[in-house]
């Protein structure tokens, strides 16, 4: 019986089949939109993955601003003690647990930075570090060298810039020895980073990094730092956390009850904020895709009650010659379980074409997770099913003799 309904199910819609791509159109579009769209937020998983290893698994930092997404007392907030230099040496002399420590600012704001010939855009990050500033921070620089503990102390002139900056300022030449300005004062570039690109090193492609005391000249001391820290190890790292934590309370003399006035911000931190998009997205999604499947649903009960109608007779035929109620319910239902199953096949094979031109055309890591396609499948098939009953119902219940002398 049930390869005879699959069999009726596939003639009867290679004989409408302009009206069966229509119906299945959205089916299609919102099984094509869950799977493309789980592919990218996998696919920006696993950039996101990449980019933290690549910020190391014992790296963290403390700053003065939360981070993620939430609720937040914002004056409350900018109320904070700024983290200062005091704070970073403190850290550095105190806490054995902390291999490597960095103080960095920003926050001017874009700048131009201008050679005698060239000039990029006002958009180039100018940032302010310490000695170890390019280790914290996973940054390799890849021609010339980074400054030396002697000349952030002395306050030397140098910098060393992303390779955007390079490309626009020295397109034909060697960046590393050159003369730059940035506000209005000259640097010698003494290296280049090597590209980032990714989702948090992008930022550091088009910047341009100076001694922290050299950028308090430039731009004043009036910020708030943030201090990149990295434990000895992984398994380090918390103790070494919970040591800034102490310290920095003991620093802005909190009471035990008091909240702390700063944030320390992990690679978990990071993949929590990210969690926190991707659960929306997922959501939107989902809604998206529910609401095209609800279209793609009222068009498989549409073309069932049609064809209900066109096959009144053929109904009467059948039943007058013996076909259950059960039959004909079962030859109905089959019929849109199909029609949407079909969608569904099809909205994967093109959610499967986004993410391979995601993959193939931007470099961008796409994956399509099994979940996604098996619960796609599932909610066209239940959606066609739930559509469909009614007009199944519907074949079942006609009278034979009256649905025979229906033309």
């Amino acid at each position: 019986m049930l390869t005879d309904n699959f069999r009726l199910a596939l003639r009867t819609f290679w004989g409408h089949r302009l009206r069966s791509v229509l119906t299945l159109l959205g089916i299609v579009i919102g099984v094509a939109t869950v799977v493309s769209m789980m592919a990218l937020l996998q696919g920006l998983r696993n950039k996101i993955d990449t980019d933290l290893s690549g910020l190391g698994a014992n790296g963290f930092q403390l700053q003065k601003w939360p981070q993620g997404f939430g609720q937040f007392d914002w004056d409350k907030i900018d109320r904070r003690p700024n983290i200062t230099l005091a704070d970073f040496e403190a850290i550095q002399k105190q806490l054995p647990e902390v291999a490597t420590v960095t103080a960095e600012a920003y926050g001017v704001g874009p700048k131009k930075v201008a050679t005698a010939a060239r000039e990029t855009r006002p958009n180039v990050q100018i940032g302010g570090g310490t000695f170890h500033f390019f280790d914290t921070n996973a940054l390799t620089v890849q021609r010339g060298r980074s400054f030396s503990e002697s000349e952030v102390q002395g306050g030397a002139q140098v910098a060393v810039i992303g390779m955007d900056v390079a490309e626009v300022l020295f397109p034909d030449l060697e960046a590393v020895g050159q003369d730059i300005r940035i506000s209005n004062r000259s640097f010698q570039v003494i290296g280049v980073l090597k590209r980032q690109g990714g989702i948090f090193g992008s930022g550091y492609d088009n910047s341009a990094i100076i001694p922290i005391p050299v950028f308090f000249d430039l731009y004043g001391k009036n910020r708030s730092l943030n201090i990149s820290m990295q434990a000895w190890n992984t398994q380090g790292l918390q103790r070494a956390q919970d040591g800034v934590e102490l310290l920095m309370r003991h620093r802005h003399a909190l009471r035990p009850d008091q909240e702390s006035d700063f944030t320390i911000f992990s690679n978990e931190s990071a993949t929590e904020a990210f969690n926190q998009i991707s659960s929306v997205v997922t959501a939107a999604s989902f809604g998206v895709c529910l609401l095209s499947l609800i279209v793609g649903g009222i068009g498989i009960l549409n073309i069932m009650l049609v064809s209900v109608t066109e096959r009144t007779q053929e109904i009467g035929i059948r039943k007058a010659l013996g076909a259950r109620r059960a039959r004909i319910l079962g030859q109905f239902a089959t019929e849109a379980l199909v029609l949407s199953l079909l969608g569904g096949l099809v909205g994967v094979v093109i959610g499967y074409g986004v993410a391979f031109l995601g993959r193939w055309g931007f470099g961008f890591p796409t994956d399509v997770p099994a979940w996604s396609v098996a619960l796609a499948l599932c909610m066209s098939s239940a959606v066609g099913l739930g559509f469909g009953i009614y007009p199944a119902a519907r074949a079942a219940g006609l009278d034979p003799v009256e649905a025979m002398r229906s033309e």
